[in-house]
């Protein structure tokens, strides 16, 4: 079973100096394009084991969605060493999720 998305948001600042390649997705549980993109998500996420998934609640009033300025549910923002290098918006297949890691460098 899936984590649910993290009520608890962590700073801009702290996930910047994340080293490595970050998948952050932000969503809400109650989404059904979230709930749609769930598999393809943790397909991909699973043939990367070096990549850290942080799964974050997004929303209203929640400040770490517009500094990555997500308009859409899930969106799943790469980073490495902090820096975004990829994005993929509601993902409708692993590979969707697999060509951002690749921009990445993770192997996927």
């Amino acid at each position: 079973m899936s984590k649910p998305y993290d009520t608890v948001q962590p700073e801009r600042g702290a996930v910047a100096a994340l080293p490595g390649v970050v998948a952050l997705e932000f969503g809400v549980d109650w989404c059904g394009y979230c709930q749609r993109a769930k598999p393809a998500i943790e397909a991909a996420l699973a043939e990367s084991t070096q990549v850290r998934h942080i799964k974050v609640e997004d929303g209203s009033g929640r400040t770490l969605g517009r500094a990555f300025r997500v308009k859409l549910w899930p969106t799943v923002v790469i980073l490495r060493d902090g820096e975004e290098v990829a994005r993929v918006v509601r993902p409708g297949s692993a590979d969707a999720v697999r060509a951002a890691l690749r921009e990445a460098g993770a192997a996927a």
